[in-house]
């Protein structure tokens, strides 16, 4: 963000970097199976430092410097790594946010580290203190460890297809995020046959992936490197200095796929946008959206307002399997609010409560079928206790993946209709919080919403929806009827929330998430242990002691 000038770094540019980077590692006594961590900014230094680690066979995990100390270490503390590497300050919406205060507390509270990498970011070297830091050192001195009169070449170490190359984890809003660790076979075999095979990618493609150090989309958008494709690494907002920083960087470098969140689509159909009348986008093929169910009037905002030759690919999956299970499909139609199709090799249905698999109706998403990009394992699971519990305690044996979604018997295409610890049942009737979503959100007063379920002492439920107001707008009684029989006649008059209050703030994880969970918690009076898993923590004391909620 902010910066004019475009930095390229070629393959054999690439390969020279992660030499040496994996060089100055083994120097230091990083061997196979020790924990690699990067506390840092989507750039081309975290890239290199994976790759390195990964030629090893250290396992890499990271996180964005968007996270709070809490959230960092109730990750990296789990996993014990013996180095970091991490930069001095960032710059985000305009503004400098210095990173060292950040660091020296994350480093406090990882005591196997052996040594802390800073990388000079936003200041030169000579602005820098690394006194309060122990063990650190800027990252030219360390890459110089690992030099001696040639330069290193790059050795991979021979192992086998199971090992593990990363160590992701889950989002932490109600406890300790999970630590799933994920193989090297079944990771690149599995993004290889996304990119190659649904994507069409080749060799002369240019992506472009809106994402951070810290989601799952940024080891699935590294792996392109496999196919050959140029990648762009962009970090900062992509609303800084204009909504159209992003489509700006499609026209100056021909980028041929953009990778972005459902959210960021909404915003600039908000800001009324139009890049097909700004920009050539000449190059543009696909847009791939990912984060949370793409909605139908968004696929008519892309057609319309960006570009009409176009895919558009909203991509469903997880970091539990770091990568998808249903997407973009290069040789099918696009229908406006649906995912294309089940990815292929992913046996998914959606089955009912009875498990039996059911279609054109709601049910649980499942995979019936082992994958190759399944967890090996949890950190610190040793019965695989949590690991079973996490996905096949619904149904033994079949992976359930807390998702729920509806597939479309005609067209093969799959809505997703929100996490199924958010499906609500009213009556007997169980739906998805998308599906109030979709319906409330196309209303211009309302800025955004949450759906939840309230239960009282018979564990009878009622629903309750949250409204953030548009600026401009007031909570009115006649938006509240109007919502109610918008809600009647596109779903049925058992959906209609019991309550429809007002709210000043709704919490969202850092990867742009809506969480129902930790707030159907508090509405329940329950604690909630928030892993410094969101962006606006603050946002979760709105809900609790709400007058209208009480007595139920």
């Amino acid at each position: 963000e902010g910066k004019e000038e475009i930095v390229k770094v070629t393959f054999e540019e690439l390969r020279q970097e992660v030499a040496l980077f994996a060089a100055a590692m083994r120097k230091m006594g990083v061997k196979k199976g020790d924990r690699v961590v990067g506390y840092l900014p989507n750039s081309e230094h975290a890239v290199e430092a994976m790759l390195a680690a990964a030629s090893i066979g250290a396992i890499w995990s990271s996180t964005s410097p968007d996270f709070g100390v809490n959230g960092v270490l109730d990750r990296f503390s789990q996993i014990q790594p013996k180095l970091i590497f991490s930069v001095e300050a960032v710059v985000y919406n305009g503004k400098e946010h210095n990173h060292m205060e950040k660091l020296q507390q994350v480093v406090k509270g990882l005591p196997d580290l052996k040594k802390v990498v800073v990388i000079p970011y936003v200041s030169s070297r000579e602005k820098i203190d690394l006194s309060k830091i122990p063990n650190s050192v800027f990252l030219d001195d360390f890459l110089a460890t690992g030099t001696s009169e040639q330069a290193p070449q790059l050795e991979f170490e021979q192992l086998p297809f199971s090992h593990p190359l990363f160590i992701m984890f889950s989002s932490g809003t109600t406890g300790a995020p999970k630590c799933m660790v994920h193989s090297a076979g079944g990771t690149l075999i599995q993004h290889l046959k996304e990119h190659l095979l649904h994507g069409n990618m080749t060799s002369s493609d240019i992506l472009l992936c809106y994402t951070t150090a810290g989601w799952m989309m940024w080891n699935w958008m590294v792996s392109i490197l496999a196919t050959g494709a140029a990648m762009v690494l962009y970090d900062g907002s992509p609303l800084v200095p204009t909504p159209n920083v992003l489509w700006d960087l499609v026209d100056r470098i021909g980028i041929t796929v953009l990778v972005t969140g459902a959210k960021w689509l909404s915003v600039l159909e908000e800001k009324a946008m139009k890049p097909v009348e700004t920009h050539s986008l000449q190059m543009l093929h696909t847009i791939l959206s990912t984060g949370s169910p793409l909605k139908a009037q968004s696929y008519e905002y892309v057609y319309r307002c960006i570009k009409s030759s176009i895919l558009l690919g909203s991509i469903s999956g997880g970091t539990d399997i770091i990568s998808c299970f249903m997407g973009h499909n290069f040789s099918l139609p696009v229908y406006k609010g649906e995912i294309q199709a089940r990815n292929l090799g992913m046996a998914v249905e959606a089955w009912n409560e009875e498990g039996k698999a059911v279609w054109g109706e709601s049910g649980e998403l499942v995979c019936t079928k082992p994958i190759p990009c399944q967890p090996t394992h949890f950190w610190n699971d040793e019965n695989g206790n949590k690991y079973r519990k996490a996905y096949f305690s619904k149904f033994p044996g079949i992976w359930a993946h807390g998702d729920y979604c509806r597939i479309n018997p005609k067209t093969g295409g799959i809505i997703m209709l929100g996490r199924s610890d958010g499906t609500l049942n009213p009556n007997g009737v169980r739906f998805g919080s998308s599906e109030i979503y979709n319906i409330v959100e196309s209303f211009e007063e309302v800025e955004d919403s949450l759906c939840v379920p309230q239960y009282n002492k018979y564990r009878e439920e009622r629903v309750i929806l949250f409204l953030k107001m548009a600026s401009g707008h007031a909570f009115q009684p006649d938006l509240v009827k109007r919502i109610r029989d918008a809600i009647r006649v596109g779903l049925s008059a058992r959906h209609v929330p019991s309550l429809i209050l007002e709210t000043k703030g709704i919490p969202y994880t850092l990867n742009g998430k809506k969480v129902e969970v930790a707030v159907k918690q508090i509405i329940a009076g329950k604690a909630v242990e928030q892993g410094g898993a969101f962006s606006n923590p603050e946002a979760l004391d709105l809900y609790r002691d709400i007058p209208e909620l009480q007595g139920f």
